[in-house]
């Protein structure tokens, strides 16, 4: 259903582009700049995660962030789906369930001890798509202080 393939310096700027719409969604603001620097480093340093293009039909359909995380509670490393998106044309063929199932099989790969992901509170269709892959609520609150 999709092709996961690690996401390269050339790939930027396509994903980049994508991060646009994404973050369009939600009226997230994007520097294009900050956000190509953020690949670069990325992309760079394999102890930060994981990206990936995601391909349908040899066509690129979205792409897949997992950033790693130490936790003592979980004992080692956890991981944290930050962004999956598949553009509009791409909706409604599960290339999302192929992505969340390709994410869940790359962290038992790793050794990862647990999966995190968000989802906006509009968004039942992923929200659904997360429950039906084994995903549940976090009896916690996320909360975050933002450094400028």
């Amino acid at each position: 259903m999709g092709d996961f393939r690690y996401l390269t310096a050339n790939d930027i700027p396509e994903a980049v582009a994508m991060m646009e719409q994404f973050y369009a969604i939600d009226h997230y603001p994007l520097d294009k700049k900050r956000s190509t620097a953020l690949f670069e480093t990325f992309i760079a340093d394999e102890k930060l995660g994981r990206a990936w293009l995601i391909y349908h039909e040899n066509e690129i359909a979205g792409y897949m962030i997992m950033t790693f995380i130490f936790s003592f509670e979980y004992g080692g490393r956890i991981a944290f789906i930050d962004e999956l998106f598949v553009k509009d044309s791409f909706r409604g063929h599960g290339i999302g369930k192929a992505a969340v199932t390709y994410a869940m099989q790359q962290a038992t790969k790793l050794g990862l001890k647990l999966l995190y992901l968000e989802v906006e509170q509009h968004n039942s269709r992923a929200q659904q798509l997360y429950f039906d892959a084994g995903f549940s609520m976090h009896n916690r609150l996320l909360m975050r202080h933002k450094f400028e």
